[in-house]
């Protein structure tokens, strides 16, 4: 299965609770990975990115996905 998250952080399943209708999983990340942004230059140019800078990464997203191989 194809599938279009191109971020992918290894992790290991710490439990899982389920409802009647929706389930809750929760992972612990096993190693840190490279993760990309993408932002308009006037934000860049506003935070005065360069590299070497250290920056905190707040991640806004509406899902995560875990896949599992087969």
């Amino acid at each position: 299965m194809k599938y279009g998250a191109r971020n992918k952080i290894e992790a290991t399943v710490k439990s899982v609770k389920k409802g009647e209708v929706m389930a809750l999983a929760k992972f612990s990340v096993d190693k840190p990975h490279e993760m990309a942004s993408v932002l308009t230059v006037e934000s860049a140019e506003e935070l005065g990115l360069k590299e070497g800078d250290t920056v905190m990464l707040v991640v806004k997203a509406i899902h995560v996905l875990p896949v599992k191989d087969a």
